[in-house]
């Protein structure tokens, strides 16, 4: 080989060994294929050809509709996605910088193609034979969405109570909250007990979506998933190949409580790291009904988040969080903790989260992801509560008058958690996923009360007043742990027209308790006295522990191309909660009392679907049945007690009270259906419905909190350069099929129409506007599940709501 040669040969393999390790910029361009305007939101995913997309890189465009990567030369697949819109796919090869252009068509009817988190391994929801329903963000900008109940009410199968208009809860199937489990990106807020306003300390304006599995969980996530799982998954920045800087500033205002309330986001990031900051701020006047003004249903609210996330190696995600969610002034105009014509109020009631989790991504063969995460959160509930009763007794120089003054209970919930979870890709048609999980629920009690006691002569005249504060610990410090293990497979069968899900675990329970009094200390005029008199020993010191396992079974059936059929069955358990455990109120002649040798609920339910996902009309219709047994229910005892100071001390005496035992049995069945029908043009019909009966089988009596036959009925129509209308009509049947202490309630309708613009673009910016009318005619109505829980007896009337965001 002459000289020339050999340089010449030198330089083309230098030159190809620099292109082999150089990286390519794409730049990836999505807009709207009707309008021709970019879409912010859009999800890009890369993988290398023969990956179909599942790994590699992902991106989210930005208000241009911009998404960068930057890529070494090579074949690649790429998927673009976004709800609402039909999903593209593309094969290209990357030699140089490019950019790629894509129009993506509207979709007036959604054909499950979400992806839902909330059963370990990331899904669309078509492929699951479990019934789920997933409300996006796009949902709660498109209603009032006063809290995030609210919205999710609108979904078959889901119900709204509340204690007023900012404490909320949903009842799934029958399910109230305390059989229910409730995540915040996958961090378990410990409200599988019948504490309010669980769903009020959510900011609505970060959510991302909300996935609701209706129907028993336990196995994926231990005890109190019997009814369903509501897993909360709040927006969250992204990694670019390119340096970027984004948000959104809106405002929101709702006339039926002159409701103010705004919000502002920022994302910024690149390639190894991301940002995101948020906040927001509301305030409430009390609530306007068609009845009047409703007293005390006020309140403050304010939101903030930052979220973190770091790629310190390839295929590795650091990421961590924190939420501090705080209300005060929060009116709670019903509720069944405080009865009669108590006024009680949340002088300040929020919820801090802090999250952290550590995520590595292909890491073998077969090991497809491995992730560890902690959490911690901490709960505060500080009431204040005027009683607005009095008593007068008689004695022998007069009278006595006592008047409960003021009573200020306070609860402290802390939670912390973690998980270690592996996901195995055993074959093309398997997936097994496993893991360990443990939580521990720490609970602190007070109570104060300020009681006047005034004595009177036979003439009526006071002669002398005592003030006391007596000061309570309702239920004893408690501690409540989860340990388990748990396992799930899935496996694609007959050429992949049947999906097959198995899955179970096993939970050891532990619990322990300080010894409880029913009085810790008792201040008259000053002087304080830390053994009162007759002071009673409520629950001895204790600990305990037992083992409860659940297993669950899906079968996903493809009857046709765009026709499923599918079938669940399980069996789960919810150990009783310390409230269940050690609750202790006095109500004068009698008490509500917990139990500690209360046993763990166990339940059996199935559900029975079919889904229809054509290209104009969908379809989800369930039938589903649930038995619980050892279910936990108040039944009239005594309450056995020791006093523990005075001359009495060692005495053993009794009072009438309502115990909690494991004495019932229950049976629940019903259906719940959704539809939508691209019937003509740009005009979409939608509707749903459901149905529950609940009934007490040991007690032959109905059981608490049913809600009655329900549905909704809507029109939506899109211009798709203008914006879109939806006109619903929504009503419930009467409920008379009550239990023991219930009301009757009347059916009604109510008529609601909701706005939106298409995003309007402004140089660098776009503007997005959000409009509606809720209860149109000003109707007059009760909702059961809210008129039960206290003394809520009309909902709000006409509420007009506008809502402005603006993105850059």
């Amino acid at each position: 080989m002459n000289r020339n040669a050999f340089w010449y040969a030198f330089i083309a393999l230098f030159f190809s060994l620099n292109s082999f390790g150089q990286n390519h910029r794409l730049q990836i361009v999505v807009r709207d294929s009707v309008t021709g305007k970019s879409l912010e939101g859009v999800v890009a995913e890369i993988g290398s050809a023969g990956t179909d997309g599942k790994a590699g890189n992902a991106g989210v465009s930005d208000v241009r509709g911009r998404i960068f990567f930057s890529l070494p030369g090579g074949n690649y697949h790429l998927q673009v996605k976004m709800l609402g819109y039909a999903p593209l796919i593309s094969r290209f090869n990357l030699n140089s910088d490019q950019q790629l252009d894509f129009l993506l068509s509207p979709r007036p009817v959604n054909l499950g193609e979400v992806e839902v988190a909330s059963l370990m391994v990331n899904r669309l929801a078509r492929d699951l034979p479990a019934p789920v329903a997933v409300v996006g963000a796009m949902k709660y900008k498109k209603l009032s969405s006063f809290t995030l109940s609210n919205v999710l009410a609108t979904e078959p199968g889901i119900a709204m109570g509340n204690d007023g208009v900012w404490a909320t809860n949903i009842n799934i199937r029958g399910f109230s909250e305390n059989r229910l489990v409730t995540l915040i990106d996958g961090n378990r807020v410990e409200t599988a007990t019948d504490l309010t306003a669980s769903l009020s300390m959510i900011d609505v304006n970060d959510i991302d979506r909300v996935e609701v599995v209706k129907g028993a969980q336990s196995s994926l996530y231990g005890t109190g998933a019997m009814g369903g799982i509501v897993n909360i998954i709040t927006k969250d920045g992204h990694f670019s190949d390119k340096s970027y800087l984004s948000g959104n500033v809106s405002s929101a205002f709702s006339s039926a409580n002159k409701l103010f309330m705004n919000h502002a986001d920022l994302n910024t990031g690149s390639r190894k790291w991301y940002l995101r900051l948020s906040g927001s701020y509301g305030k409430a006047d009390d609530i306007r009904t068609p009845e009047g003004i409703l007293p005390n249903s006020q309140f403050t609210s304010s939101n903030m988040t930052a979220k973190i996330g770091i790629k310190p190696l390839e295929n590795h995600q650091f990421s961590v969080q924190y939420q501090h969610n705080w209300s005060t002034d929060v009116g709670i105009p019903g509720g069944d903790a405080f009865p009669g014509p108590a006024e009680a109020t949340y002088t300040d009631i929020g919820r801090q989260l802090l999250a952290a989790s550590y995520e590595i991504t292909n890491p073998g063969e077969k090991l497809q992801s491995l992730k560890l995460s902690y959490f911690l959160q901490y709960i505060r509930r500080d009431v204040a509560m005027i009683p607005n009763t009095m008593t007068l007794k008689e004695i022998p120089t007069g009278y006595q008058r006592i008047t409960p003054e003021l009573v200020t209970p306070v609860g402290n919930h802390f939670t912390r958690g973690g998980k270690l979870q592996g996901i195995w890709k055993l074959s093309g048609n398997n997936t097994l996923t496993a893991g360990v999980d443990a939580w521990s629920r720490n609970l602190f009690t007070e109570r104060q009360k300020f009681i006047k006691v005034e004595i009177l002569n036979p003439a009526g005249d006071v002669v002398k007043t005592n003030n006391l504060e007596r000061g309570e610990t309702p239920i004893p410090e408690s501690t409540f742990t989860s340990s388990g293990i748990f396992i799930q497979d899935e496996t694609k069968l007959i050429n992949e027209k049947m999906t097959l899900i198995v899955g179970g675990r096993m939970d050891l329970i532990q619990i322990s308790n300080e010894e409880g009094h029913d009085i810790d200390y008792l201040i008259t005029n000053g002087t304080r006295n830390d053994t009162p008199p007759n002071q009673r020993i409520t629950f001895d010191a204790g600990s305990s522990k037992s083992i409860s396992w659940s297993a669950n079974a899906g079968l996903l059936y493809r009857l046709t191309e765009k026709t499923d059929m599918s079938f669940s069955f399980a069996r789960s358990f919810r150990a009783p909660s310390l409230e269940e455990l050690f609750k202790y109120i006095d109500l004068g002649n009698y008490v509500r009392l917990g139990n500690t040798e209360l046993e763990p609920e166990s339940g059996y339910s199935g559900n029975l679907g079919i889904r229809v996902w054509k290209q104009k009309f969908n379809l989800q219709a369930d039938v589903f049945a649930n038995r619980i047994l050892n279910m936990i229910v108040e039944t009239p005892g005594q309450f056995i007690y020791t006093i523990n100071t005075g001359a009495s001390e060692g005495t053993i005496d009794t009072l009438p009270a309502l115990v909690n035992t494991n004495v019932s049995k229950a049976f629940l069945y019903g259906f719940d259906f959704g539809f939508q029908y691209n019937f003509y043009s740009d005009f979409v019909l939608t509707g749903t419905g459901a149905y529950v009966r609940g009934r007490d089988t040991e007690a032959g009596a109905n059981l608490p909190q049913i809600p009655p036959l329900n549905g909704r009925l809507g029109i939506r129509y899109t211009h798709n350069r203008i914006g879109s209308a939806e006109l619903i009509l929504a009503g419930a049947a009467g409920q008379d099929k009550i239990a023991e202490g219930e009301k009757e309630t009347g059916g009604y309708t109510r008529l609601d129409l909701a706005l939106n613009s298409q995003s309007i673009n402004i140089r660098n910016t776009n503007l997005q506007i959000f409009a509606g009318i809720e209860n149109i005619t000003n109707r007059s109505y009760t909702s059961h599940l809210s008129t039960n829980r206290g003394n809520i007896s009309v909902e709000p009337g006409r509420n007009v709501y506008v809502r402005l965001i603006l993105g850059f």
